[in-house]
């Protein structure tokens, strides 16, 4: 099942994606759910969107403007260094995960523009597996984690590379840099997330790819870890990490500028689609 959020006429509103369009569950169910967090935060949720699937589609696709994923996530807590060679690339010796955060207002959904800041000229490219979570937890073991998974989506986690010291926040949270979609990909079809491939891609061309069967700290690992000092709640998003092979660490660099197309696309979720435009 493919969850989406997104505005329709002015109102925002989640529905199921279909290969015929958008159901749209919050004309349907807008009475007990508010938004897609709100359903995911109901024990019977999803199992209650699931009832709709063979029912006729609503909107057409290209009627709405993609919201992120999950618009209003209490929390979206960030990985670095997660992959062999972007800790090669950042020559990243330390064993413990790198973590950082993002605000939910510097997000932007599938087929919007990523916002270049005029301050910079090195803005650069991160895709990533997103991780959302749909059943809250408190020090869970790393065996039970994949439990409180509500599904994956892709992110396009954008770097202020010339903002990014040894504190990673200041060059993660500007405006409409980290490109959250384009669906929800619920965790019954991806039961082993470890089977994913991922791959990104700067006006067509291949730049990142990498399996995250790889990842140095797992999927299960990295929910156990957080879940040690935070509680997670559903809707909060995790970010996995981003392969190697970004812009910065290129020779020469290659950095986003106005007019790109960037993509971020996992085999069994989607192709998350953006366009770079530069701040007025």
């Amino acid at each position: 099942m493919k969850l989406v959020s997104y505005l329709v006429s002015g109102r925002a509103s989640f529905g199921l994606l279909t290969d015929n369009g958008i159901v749209d569950l919050g004309q349907k169910l807008g009475d007990k759910y508010v938004d897609l967090k709100s359903l995911l935060a109901d024990d019977e949720g999803l199992s209650i969107a699931k009832t709709y699937l063979n029912a006729s589609s609503d909107i057409n696709e290209q009627d709405v403007t993609y919201l992120p994923i999950i618009p209003n996530p209490n929390k979206i807590l960030c990985v670095g260094m997660n992959y062999a060679e972007k800790r090669a690339e950042f020559n990243e010796t330390s064993s413990a995960p790198t973590l950082f955060v993002r605000f939910p207002d510097s997000q932007t959904g599938h087929k919007t523009n990523i916002i270049k800041p005029a301050i910079t000229n090195e803005l650069d490219y991160e895709g990533e597996l997103a991780i959302i979570i749909g059943k809250s937890c408190f020090r869970i073991k790393p065996e039970d984690a994949l439990s409180h998974v509500a599904g994956y989506s892709c992110y396009m986690d954008g770097s202020i590379r010339d903002w990014q010291y040894t504190w990673f926040t200041a060059g993660k949270n500007w405006p409409s840099t980290g490109a959250f979609g384009p669906c929800l990909t619920t965790s019954d079809e991806i039961p082993d997330p470890t089977v994913l491939t991922l791959a990104t891609y700067l006006n067509d061309q291949e730049m990142q790819h990498d399996s995250v069967k790889n990842l140095v700290h797992t999927v299960p690992e990295l929910i156990a870890y957080i879940s040690t000092f935070t509680r997670l709640s559903p809707g909060d998003v995790i970010l996995t990490g981003s392969p190697g092979g970004v812009g910065k660490k290129r020779n020469p660099p290659v950095f986003m500028k106005d007019g790109d197309k960037i993509e971020v696309e996992i085999k069994g979720i989607g192709r998350l689609t953006n366009y770079v435009v530069a701040e007025k």
